[in-house]
């Protein structure tokens, strides 16, 4: 069955002519939302164990976390291409002659054929968007942005610690520099309406951005946000109307943007609401039935807007 969104995976396959698989590493950044330089303890949902994967460390280091995620995804897919992701916490946080480093030694094993990095868009600047516009000239590079949402009265809420005008500027900054640009979302938050939370679809689409995720809202164990909901409880997504959600959702967002990731699935034993008890393939194959049910598709509500800075 043809999806009827744009996916990650069949968009690199059909750029390389094969399969890319990706391999997560841990290169032991910290945030500027934790370590006081914005502020300390974070985003009140964060704790990295909810998106990272176990084998994932900082305390082993990057090239060998490269090799050995090379190594099984070989063994287990006969994978031959690999995007290197650096993904937790802030992967631009830090001087530049170390992030040079760490991304040429990404790129130096010969079935890398590119790098994604996770990062927030008040943690760049000229030199290191130059440092990726170089990069960009023989590798695939994807910037993911941590937007989480458009509204300044959520990156309030949740202690984010920038504005919605930072994401902006940091887009504009990257924006005909060959670079790829990936933002990442959260809908849930108790903050915003539905409509408030659907009209995001609307305006990403009129940026620059190319890739996108999104989450639900989890609620996991040792966050600020686990003591909030302890003490203030708020509804969270159910597994249907989530698949409802998401789907009008797509619908409204941009036939060009490549979706990374539908859905968030923090460990079960860490989560503590939303629990839904389903499988990753089991909430795609539900999605992706909705889509079919309705007779729908990604962009049906899309409408143009010339945006500008």
């Amino acid at each position: 069955m043809k999806r009827r969104y744009n996916s990650f995976g069949p968009y690199l396959k059909e750029l390389y002519g094969e399969r890319v698989y990706k391999v997560n590493v841990d290169a032991g950044f910290t945030c500027p939302n934790r370590d006081g330089t914005v502020g300390y303890g974070g985003c009140i949902y964060c704790n990295n164990d909810s998106f990272r994967p176990s084998s994932c460390r900082s305390v082993t280091p990057v090239i060998e976390q490269i090799r050995n995620g090379i190594s099984y995804l070989t063994r287990r897919y006969k994978a031959k291409k690999f995007i290197v992701y650096f993904q937790p916490y802030t992967n631009t946080y830090a001087p530049l002659e170390r992030l040079e480093a760490l991304y040429n030694e990404a790129l130096s094993e010969p079935s890398v054929v590119g790098l994604a990095i996770g990062t927030r868009p008040d943690c760049v600047d000229e030199e290191k968007i130059s440092l990726l516009q170089r990069l960009s000239k023989d590798y695939f590079v994807l910037i993911e942005y941590g937007l989480q949402s458009i509204y300044d009265k959520t990156l309030k809420f949740i202690n984010r610690g920038h504005d919605y005008n930072t994401f902006l500027k940091a887009v504009e900054m990257t924006t005909n520099r060959g670079i790829h640009i990936g933002a990442h979302i959260i809908v849930g938050f108790p903050t915003e309406t539905e409509e408030e939370m659907l009209a995001m679809a609307d305006e990403i689409s009129q940026l620059p951005v190319s890739f996108l995720k999104i989450h639900q809202l989890q609620i996991v164990r040792d966050t600020v946000l686990e003591q909030y909901y302890q003490l203030n409880p708020f509804h969270t997504f159910e597994y249907e109307e989530y698949i409802d959600f998401v789907v009008r959702f797509i619908e409204r967002l941009s036939p060009a943007i490549i979706l990374q990731r539908l859905f968030a699935t923090a460990p079960d034993d860490i989560l503590l609401a939303p629990r839904w008890d389903k499988s990753r393939h089991e909430i795609t194959r539900d999605i992706e039935n909705r889509f079919v049910e309705l007779d729908t598709y990604q962009g049906r509500l899309f409408k143009s807007v010339k945006k500008t800075f």
